[in-house]
């Protein structure tokens, strides 16, 4: 097996050398890097990742938790992710959690032990206490769409002015019985969300009805009948602020069948901006969130921390980082 001495023997120069030009070191010199990658590829070297990792004390390697790849806001994400980890060396891993705090504390457990680098969590609740001790164990993490108390970097968004700028657009454009579709509120962003809904409707003036609340069933696909069943009880809206793009589209469908028009007797606004909200007919208006961007500004402060860390010994202070948000409008509101 060809091995990094033979490299530095075949191209006349030392192992520390080459070893630098490998891990692309700026101060080594583009004609040294080119003349090590071209003797690499006559020996068909492959350098022993393992015996690297064990040696530098890290893997390159990170790892991405979320919830669901099937939540249509995590491909971008992920994209965002991978993409920066590339351009930076690494590599990443991809789990779901499906909310389970047992299966987010097992993947945890068993990736910290195989020289992961740092995780980037989008799955973190409010009693994800297991999370809170890896960043004590200054441990490289980063959040992202929720945050715990700016004790853990995050990048994130306003999700209380998000909500609060849609469901005002949407007392602005004259409608008076705005309802709301919420996801499950102990998952804080879909609280603030809530929150920014009930603040917009207290400061145009309008009271608060808990009969236009669309709760949350742990399936995007219940808001279909959720949403019927408010109609026919008679609770007619004019508008419904969904706190996300898939609940949005189940919710014009509902709003369809039970025989009513959209945007013409009732006005949707989604969140989220995902590809599929361009295509329902008519396009939804919604709260476009920069999920690529989260996803790239995620990894670049992940990959800092790591590097930090190996510069300093410890973690630097926790930074939350706010992307900004805007409102799309389309054909679904009026």
């Amino acid at each position: 097996m060809t091995g990094l001495k033979d490299v530095a023997q075949y191209t006349g120069l030392s192992m520390s050398t080459v070893s630098r030009a490998l891990h692309n070191k700026t101060y080594v010199k583009e004609a040294t890097r080119k003349k090590v990658l071209e003797a690499v590829k006559a020996l068909n070297y492959s350098p022993n990742v393992m015996a690297q990792s064990l040696k530098i004390g890290r893997s390159s390697t990170i790892a991405l938790m979320i919830p669901s790849i099937q939540n249509m806001i995590f491909p971008d994400i992920a994209r965002g992710v991978e993409d920066t980890a590339r351009k930076y060396g690494f590599m990443v891993i991809l789990t779901n959690t499906d909310e389970h705090i047992a299966i987010e504390k097992d993947y945890i457990s068993r990736l910290k032990t195989r020289l992961i680098d740092g995780f980037i969590i989008a799955s973190m609740m409010p009693h994800s206490t297991h999370i809170m001790k890896l960043r004590n164990e200054q441990f490289p993490l980063v959040l992202t769409l929720r945050s715990y108390n700016r004790k853990i970097d995050a990048v994130v968004i306003d999700n209380k002015k998000a909500a609060y700028n849609a469901v005002a657009y949407l007392i602005e454009r004259g409608h008076k019985k705005i309802a709301v579709a919420l996801g499950d509120t102990a998952v804080p962003l879909y609280a603030d969300r809530f929150q920014g809904y009930k603040d917009a409707l207290h400061d145009y003036g309008m009271s608060f009805d808990a009969a236009l609340v669309i709760g949350e069933n742990q399936d995007v696909h219940s808001f279909y009948t959720l949403t019927k069943t408010m109609l026919n009880k008679g609770d007619i809206p004019d508008a419904i602020f969904a706190a996300s793009d898939a609940r949005a589209i189940v919710i014009m469908r509902a709003v369809y069948d039970a025989g009513y028009r959209v945007p013409d007797d009732i006005s949707i606004i989604g969140f989220d901006n995902v590809d599929i909200a361009t295509l329902v007919e008519p396009p939804l208006t919604t709260v476009a969130q920069p999920l690529y961007e989260i996803g790239v500004r995620a990894a670049e402060r992940l990959i800092y921390q790591i590097q930090y860390k190996e510069k300093h010994g410890v973690l630097e202070k926790p930074e939350i980082q706010v992307a900004d948000t805007s409102l799309v409008v389309r054909k679904s509101t009026r």
